[in-house]
């Protein structure tokens, strides 16, 4: 599924100044390496059911044995010491090197083979956890990815010279540390990077799981389908406290959700949660979610947030209609995509707006190989698309009880009548502050 930058910000996987982003909710990983290769596999969503099924198991088979992972003792730290022993310039070690002349460098080069010494017991405590993580992993053949995983990592901890590998308690030796650092320092440097990177992706499978875990998220059931297919139950936005659940259908027959609502409503919210579901389920990871089933999309656009840009003279309007633009460029290739808007034409007056915005409503649902979600503050245009039966119509509803605005967030049935603008400056004492202009004196 193909994504650009934007809709990567305007779903909220990011950080900002102003919150912290899914992604960084995300990381359990126990090693920056491992957070590393989980932001790859985060920011590169898959390109077929095939390949997303195969994730999904995988983190499933993690999700079994977290047990075992979560009593693995490789640290980050013990990641940083083994890259670290690989860059720094020590005392060369002979080749072959007797008893005497152990206890010669030890004496000679006491700084060196003190931390030669703390590097090896990293190195061996890293060799035996990855041993043990084999054994227990190589269980399950059936699934590519995680056989493909045991085999790169079963090449490396099963060289001849590691089968009898001591343990840390045992490196009590200064022959057995040096021979050893010998070994890893001028023959297996390479190898020993290389396994490195394969605990990393092995971390970062273990943080997908361990998210999958916290956040209870489930894994969507995928449909083989030409056509677009999107059902989701009890879709919420997983950085929401207390956030309320809603459903959604979409697909050829009903393929354009018109949402309304007034502002605060949950409008916004609702279309990032579709958005970040649908993006979740395309990592192949689980999703915030009770129940879902899709198709696969060949890509997710959202015109969520839109700026002006002073510099090179373009108004708030013109971006937006670039960026409307933009994406009916992309979808008219037949392929299937999911698109996200919030509040349309912002940037111009009502009545421009009304009719930029009916336009655009008209020609998206004709175009049944795509699904798409629209939110507007112009009610007014429902009117004139009632005719079109694969529009849907939904609102969240706010209701007033002593004059204090109570926002339900649950997706009703319908187009919304709310006309709540004067209240809530009433509310926020704006009309008040104006009230007061012709009683002070300045």
């Amino acid at each position: 599924m193909l994504v650009d930058k934007i809709t990567l910000q305007d779903i909220g996987l990011y950080d900002t100044n102003e919150s912290i982003g899914l992604i960084t909710h995300l990381n359990f990983c126990k090693t920056n390496g491992g957070k590393a290769q989980l932001d790859e596999y985060l920011l590169q969503p898959l390109s077929s059911i095939a390949a997303i099924e195969q994730r999904q198991e995988a983190i499933k088979f993690y999700i079994e044995k977290m047990e075992f992972l979560e009593a693995m003792k490789i640290t980050n730290g013990t990641t940083l010491v083994i890259e670290k022993f690989f860059e720094s310039d020590y005392k060369r070690i002979p080749t072959q090197i007797s008893l005497p002349a152990a206890y010669w460098y030890q004496w000679l080069s006491a700084a060196d083979y003190s931390l030669l010494r703390y590097s090896l017991e990293h190195l061996v405590l890293f060799y035996h956890q990855l041993q043990q993580w084999v054994l227990v992993f190589e269980t399950n053949k059936q699934n590519p990815l995680l056989a493909q995983l045991v085999e790169k990592i079963k090449k490396y901890t099963q060289h001849p010279s590691l089968k009898n590998l001591p343990t840390v308690a045992q490196l009590n030796n200064p022959q057995t540390v040096l021979s050893l650092c010998h070994f890893f320092l001028y023959h297996y440097k390479n190898n020993t990077r290389q396994l490195l990177s394969h605990f990393y992706e092995l971390d970062a499978y273990y943080s997908m799981a361990m998210a999958s875990t916290k956040y209870d998220f489930v894994f969507p059931t995928w449909i083989e389908s030409k056509q677009p297919i999107f059902e989701v139950s009890a879709a919420m936005h997983p950085l929401v406290s207390n956030a309320i659940s809603n459903n959604l259908s979409l697909h050829p027959d009903k393929n354009l959700l018109f949402l309304t609502g007034a502002n605060m409503a949950g409008k916004s919210t609702f279309i990032k949660t579709i958005g970040i579901v649908l993006y979740l389920a395309h990592i192949g990871i689980g999703v915030p979610a009770s129940k879902m089933q899709l198709s696969f999309f060949d890509g997710l656009i959202t015109n969520l947030t839109t700026t002006d840009n002073v510099v090179k003279g373009e108004s708030y309007f013109y971006n937006e209609v670039q960026r409307i633009k933009n994406t009916i460029v992309k979808i008219l290739d037949g392929k299937k995509y999911f698109v996200l808007i919030d509040e349309l034409f912002k940037g111009t007056n009502i009545q421009d707006a009304m009719k930029c915005s009916s336009a655009v409503i008209e020609g998206l649902q004709k175009l049944r190989s795509s699904l798409c979600i629209l939110s507007t503050h112009l009610y007014e245009i429902s009117e004139g698309l009632q005719e079109h039966p694969n529009i849907q119509f939904s609102f969240f509803e706010t209701t007033v009880h002593h004059k204090e605005l109570v926002f339900h967030y649950q997706l009703k049935e319908g187009v919304s009548q709310d006309r709540l603008g004067y209240l809530i400056l009433e509310k926020e004492g704006v009309v008040q502050l104006l009230d007061s202009i012709n009683k002070t004196k300045y």
